[in-house]
């Protein structure tokens, strides 16, 4: 080996330790991968900027916004609700629906949305037909899986393996051509989870009555918010003039909360020295980081009443009683309330709220803190956070939709904020025709994938499914940049001659026993890596490796790149390898090993028909 092959071969073992341990964002260590690549002289600048020009990349960000806007209207929940009418009582009846309706969904929008969207209504289900919901989940977020592998769209693995056929000279795959081997994985992961799968997976009865909530005012209504509401009126000389909320300490030091601020018209002091009762239209303010409380402010606060009384002796504030309206501080355009789900890998766990500075850093309020198996809430100043705690916040909802950011720390139980923001339906109707002529233009390849995508998005915006702003906002930035920043790496490994070598030592060791085996071993060791990797960074390092296999063993590359990007999508043996698997372990009392005992099996399934039928589909 090379100098320069020893030197790209530490940069990716370097990105690989990073991406396992997550002591950095996944597209902090894709653009480290970038810089060292363009630092060392391994790429030029222009090889190491070329992923934020690739047509993979632009055509993800543009399905993210069409994506965004299939949620956003509610189009995606309304087709899910009315799917899941037909589920019944019986267990496998619902396992069976369930998992055919998350998997048709997830065939052309985001695994993870189709999962947010759903999960409530499962939930509820659950408890209505009284069914264990840990029987009811995995086959949720595994269904979502599958259906990632049955278009071109489905996730971002296979429009990579098709970019790569592309640049290389070959026919790319089409819209459909993962459907023949994604239904087929399809039917055995669902007859699998019906005879097996569901009677390995545990029958624990959680307390799943919060869980229930699919919207905000549920949000309000359950954990009881507008109880323990009361008005602190800041009087002359207190110390909180000049503060914002965050330098108050209400919160650490007193446990109270501060919703809104609400400030009196100039003329107020002088009407009420003069008594005059007149009805003055107090100013609301959301109190955030730039609001500075002043003299006569109304604070709108929650919390016990001894701990408010607490706050307003020591900070010379008069007590008042809340006002009927007051409750609408919780809730409105403007605000809301979510719940967060805190995942295995959460940097909060074992830490309290004040220890990460909660409020400063999200710009958040944490109104109250529930954990499985608990029936009450949890002390908000001194209780350390643990994985599968919820979290109800309350603040802006562009704060709410921001944490969205940090998969790592938080998972944002559905779509919040579209519940309030809801727009007309016209806007869902306008979504589905979108969505429709752009699947139109793709499956008849009358123009390029990334054509009809970015066409799509910019209808997606011009007919105020979203805004502008909210466009940007569907966009996962994270996983933008995190191809935009890896894809330099697969052209790297190339150039220095890497991908032939890893290629030579495939087809040395497993050759000799035919392309079937080099094959099965891509898939093997794709499935491996997304178990604790990005299916993306996982794709994007195999996938050449892969069309260098076939070339050497002379062979035709379909199959094997097909098994790259398929086993991409096998994320079923941890519940860190997906968002998907995330997202339902705290709601279905999950533990670790619960997704061993169906996943591993599971997997196994799949190399068996992959090996069986991929061949056929796409002879070597």
């Amino acid at each position: 080996m090379t100098l320069e092959m020893w030197l790209v071969l530490g940069i990716l073992v370097t990105a690989i330790i990073f991406f396992i341990t997550e002591w950095l964002r996944v597209d902090v260590v894709a653009l480290g991968v970038l810089l060292a690549l363009m630092v060392t002289g391994v790429l030029t600048t222009g090889e190491a900027l070329a992923g934020f020009s690739s047509t993979a990349v632009l055509t993800i960000a543009a399905l993210f916004v069409v994506g965004g806007a299939v949620l956003h209207t509610g189009l995606a929940g309304a087709i899910g609700r009315r799917i899941l009418t037909i589920a019944g009582d019986s267990e496998w009846r619902l396992v069976l629906v369930i998992m055919v309706a998350v998997t048709l969904l997830s065939g052309f929008m985001s695994d993870t949305g189709t999962v947010a969207v759903l999960l409530p209504a499962i939930i509820s289900l659950s408890v209505n037909t009284k069914i264990s919901p840990a029987k009811l989940l995995i086959p949720l977020a595994f269904g979502s899986l599958l259906g990632g592998a049955m278009t071109l769209i489905g996730t971002p693995p296979n429009i990579i393996v098709s970019d790569v056929l592309r640049d290389a000279g070959y026919e790319p795959f089409f819209f459909f051509s993962y459907t023949p081997m994604g239904l087929v994985l399809a039917g055995i992961g669902i007859a699998f989870m019906l005879l097996v799968g569901r009677r390995i997976l545990p029958d624990r009865h959680v307390a799943v009555e919060k869980q229930v909530v699919a919207t905000p005012k549920e949000i309000v209504d359950a954990y009881r918010l507008p109880e323990n509401l009361l008005r602190l009126r800041v009087r002359r000389g207190s110390g909180l003039i000049g503060r914002n909320v965050f330098e108050s300490g209400l919160r650490e030091q007193f446990g109270v909360t501060v919703l809104r601020i609400m400030r009196p018209p100039d003329l107020w002091e002088l009407a009420e020295s003069e008594g005059i009762h007149t009805e003055l239209q107090d100013t609301p303010i959301i109190p955030d980081a730039e609001a500075t409380i002043e003299r006569n402010d109304v604070l709108v606060v929650q919390g016990e009443v001894t701990a408010v009384n607490q706050a307003a002796i020591h900070w010379n504030l008069a007590v008042q009683p809340a006002k009927p309206k007051d409750a609408k501080a919780l809730l409105s355009r403007e605000v809301g309330v979510a719940e967060l789900l805190l995942p295995p890998r959460s940097s909060l766990l074992g830490k309290t709220l004040a220890e990460v500075r909660f409020g400063t850093t999200y710009r958040l309020t944490v109104l109250a803190i529930s954990r499985p198996g608990d029936g009450h809430n949890l002390d908000l100043k001194n209780t350390r956070l643990q994985f599968g705690d919820t979290l109800v916040v309350q603040g802006r909802w562009h704060d709410i939709s921001r944490l969205r950011d940090f998969r790592r720390d938080f998972v944002v139980m559905g779509e919040p904020e579209s519940e309030v923001n809801r727009p007309p339906r016209s806007k869902a109707r306008w979504a589905a025709v979108i969505m429709a002529g752009m699947l139109v233009l793709m499956v008849g390849e009358f123009v390029p994938l990334v054509t009809a995508s970015l066409v799509a998005a910019l209808l997606i915006v011009l007919t105020g499914c979203l805004t502008m702003d909210k466009a940007y906002d569907a966009i996962d930035w994270r996983s933008i940049v995190l191809i935009a920043g890896m894809l330099p790496m697969s052209t790297a490994l190339e150039k220095v001659g890497l991908v032939n070598l890893i290629a030579n030592g495939f087809v040395d060791t497993l050759g000799s026993i035919g392309p079937l085996a080099v094959m099965i071993g891509l898939f093997l060791l794709t499935s491996i890596f997304t178990q604790v990797l990005s299916n993306t960074a996982t794709t994007v390092v195999i996938a050449p490796i892969a069309l260098a296999a076939a070339q050497t063993l002379g062979v035709q590359p379909q199959a094997f790149l097909m098994a790259v990007a398929i086993a991409a999508s096998m994320a079923f043996a941890s519940p860190v390898a997906s968002p998907a698997n995330t997202l339902v372990m705290g709601a279905g009392n999950y533990r670790f090993g619960d997704y061993v005992k169906v996943g591993v099996p599971l997997i196994l399934l799949m190399v068996v028909a992959v090996a069986l039928l991929l061949p056929l589909i796409f002879p070597f």
